[in-house]
């Protein structure tokens, strides 16, 4: 990291910060992932998901450029320079009196479709599609943070904590696991309401409040469903979910 110089903090997360820093060499400015997590070699470093896909992503006029990574193997220390973009969805739409143009969430949505589609056809699924991690320069958006991706051949179920709640799909919701790449896409209907609204969706207090406001809004799903739900589910968190639905449902 010696050839840069830290400007400023852009964000932080629970594994990780993002500082704008600049290349000393050429004066570009980049944005620079931090990982909170020690690294002990270059192969768990290269084994971490988050830079396989970007590498087996890139290039792609949607998808956000990993120009470097830097792993210093004393301090275990890990790095992903980035290219910088202006903000988040989130960023851009937060406070605003009127909502986006029509034509500018077209414009936003293809350039998304465009990015999920190129990703999804890789092998590769997000699950954490969300305005924060959608970013934007100018008139090009760019799909970011890749830290929760998984592949669509990868063993179901997955136990691991996945998707923002406001943006989870039912099958996430409702089953121990067993989902796939389809919750991509309707994260991202959920986004393409909030950037022509300004309000999100389903903005759910916890998981059944989750539930229940998806069923407002998309009405009591087909007993074929429930019953598929039903039986993807195993012993755990799920079923007590489903035993308090039946109000609900």
């Amino acid at each position: 990291m010696k050839n840069y110089k830290a400007i400023g903090k852009i964000g932080e997360g629970t594994f990780s910060e993002v500082m704008k820093i600049q290349n000393l060499r050429d004066g570009n400015h980049y944005a620079c992932k931090q990982m909170k997590q020690r690294f002990e070699s270059i192969e768990q470093v290269n084994n971490l998901r988050e830079i396989q896909a970007l590498r087996r992503l890139n290039p792609h006029p949607n998808i956000l450029t990993l120009h470097q990574v830097v792993f210093d193997r004393k301090s275990g220390s890990l790095a992903l320079i980035c290219e910088l973009m202006d903000m988040n969805i989130y960023e851009l739409i937060r406070g605003r009196r009127h909502p986006l143009s029509e034509k500018k969430v077209r414009h936003y949505m293809y350039q998304l479709c465009k990015s999920l589609d190129h990703m999804h056809r890789n092998g590769i699924f997000h699950r954490d599609v969300k305005p924060e991690n959608i970013l934007v320069k100018r008139d090009v958006l760019k799909l970011g943070d890749f830290g929760s991706c998984r592949s669509v051949y990868s063993k179901q179920p997955y136990t691991e904590y996945i998707s923002t709640r406001w943006y989870r799909a039912p099958e996430c919701l409702l089953t121990d696991g067993f989902y796939g790449f389809k919750m991509d896409l309707w994260s991202a209907g959920c986004v393409l309401y909030e950037m022509a609204s300004l309000q999100p969706l389903f903005p759910g207090a916890n998981e059944l409040d989750q539930i229940s406001r998806i069923h407002d809004v998309m009405g009591t799903p087909a007993e074929k469903t429930l019953t598929k739900f039903k039986q993807l589910t195993s012993l755990g968190r799920a079923p007590g979910l489903l035993g308090s639905l039946r109000n609900v449902f």
